[in-house]
């Protein structure tokens, strides 16, 4: 779930590439100015440059939410970004008890200066403009769009994208979310376009439209805060452009940034990091696939 003001932020498109070693396909590449993959031993538990010696240092905001971390407990390694952050630490050589969680509120994580995290994670868009006053890791998940539609309708019920064809659907105008509708879903009436967001909500609610795309965050948000009753349909990917992803922050210049990066190419090798995102932000979440 996303909290309101964070929502305009996660509408921003990752468009740089890093100077750090290419993103696998799974994995794409945040904006940064770090150097490449580090030597092995760069990244032992013993020679990290950390805030505290022997602890890990992880922001987020609070409350922290669903279904990016469970029961407001970020220490729990439940959650889609509290179950990653843990597989990271675990990466670096750190045992959970290693691991001190401190509140950091979502627009600080990201401003210019110092931090008091080694680094944050918080549903952050990586983008050029963020990445010129922090670091970004290299993305640890790709962000998907969802439909959204109210309960007991025709809509709620497709489990493809070819049951989405012919329904009547809200979006915002000039969003990624406006080119996948009409590049994957290619719906047989032309969508209502609206000026804000807010508007393809409100036309949900009252009955507009059969159904609205947003972002899959957002999406969380919008069916447990702004419509009662709404759920989401599913999510599926973009057909082409460059995605958005979301990277854990660092102050800039952290030297810790590339043993990161190799701890989330490592993830996402095994398998880990995609096994790690379909259960807690798949159809356990309410958010099945969509093809």
């Amino acid at each position: 779930m996303v909290r309101p003001s964070i929502l305009l932020a996660l509408g921003a498109l990752a468009v740089a590439v890093t100077a750090c070693a290419p993103a696998s396909d799974t994995t794409q590449a945040a904006p940064s100015g770090t150097a490449g993959t580090p030597a092995a031993d760069a990244c032992a538990k013993d020679n990290l440059a950390l805030k505290t010696p022997g602890t890990l240092t992880i922001g987020t905001d609070k409350p922290a939410y669903e279904p990016w971390f469970k029961d407001d407990d970020p220490a729990n390694g439940k959650g889609f970004e509290s179950a990653v952050a843990h597989a990271v630490a675990k990466r670096l050589g750190f045992e959970s008890g290693q691991v001190k969680w401190k509140t950091v509120k979502f627009d600080a994580a990201f401003a210019p200066g110092a931090k008091q995290f080694d680094f944050d994670v918080n549903q952050v868009s990586a983008t050029p403009e963020r990445a010129r006053v922090v670091d970004f890791s290299k993305g640890y998940y790709t962000v998907k769009q969802a439909v959204v539609a109210m309960e007991g309708s025709p809509v709620a019920s497709a489990t493809d994208l070819a049951g989405l064809r012919d329904a009547k659907i809200g979006v915002q105008v000039g969003t990624t979310s406006l080119q996948a509708v009409k590049d994957v879903i290619r719906p047989s009436k032309d969508p209502n376009v609206y000026n804000e967001q807010i508007d393809a909500v409100n036309a949900l609610k009252n009955k507009q439209v059969d159904a609205v795309v947003v972002d899959l965050p957002t999406a969380f948000y919008v069916t447990a805060a702004q419509i009662e009753n709404s759920k989401i349909v599913g999510q599926f990917g973009s057909a082409s452009g460059t995605p958005e992803v979301f990277g854990a922050v660092f102050e800039k210049g952290s030297p810790l940034v590339g043993c990161v990066n190799k701890a989330i190419d490592e993830l996402t090798a095994s398998g880990e990091l995609a096994k790690i995102e379909s259960e807690w932000l798949g159809s356990a979440a309410g958010a099945p696939e969509l093809k």
